[in-house]
């Protein structure tokens, strides 16, 4: 079952590197009252571009799997990892970062 987020929510937002891109990504966070995370948005790249329609689509996916419940680190541990273990993508390093920070 989905858990909607109250309308009025905190929310904070950070520029993130990745990718080499010359641009950060931009990264925001929405809280529920409890101050579990319920969604995620990540604006990246140029707009129009690839890159930054597959992180802003997986975002909404990482949000929707966040309100049905799936908890971070479950999240974390299925994303792609290189040789040493470190995420590969722009959504696991965010994931990652939030998954150390509600540990």
């Amino acid at each position: 079952m989905r858990e909607p987020l109250p309308l009025r929510r905190r929310s904070e937002t950070f520029d993130l590197p990745f990718g080499g891109l010359q641009e950060p990504h931009t990264i925001t966070i929405g809280y529920y009252d409890d101050g579990r995370i319920g969604e995620l948005f990540i604006n990246g790249g140029k707009s129009g571009e690839i890159v930054e329609a597959i992180a802003r689509d997986s975002a909404v996916i990482l949000s929707m799997a966040l309100q049905h419940g799936v908890p971070l680190q479950t999240i974390s541990k299925a994303l792609t990892r290189d040789g040493q273990g470190n995420a590969q993508t722009i959504v696991g390093v965010v994931v990652d970062m939030l998954t150390k920070e509600n540990t």
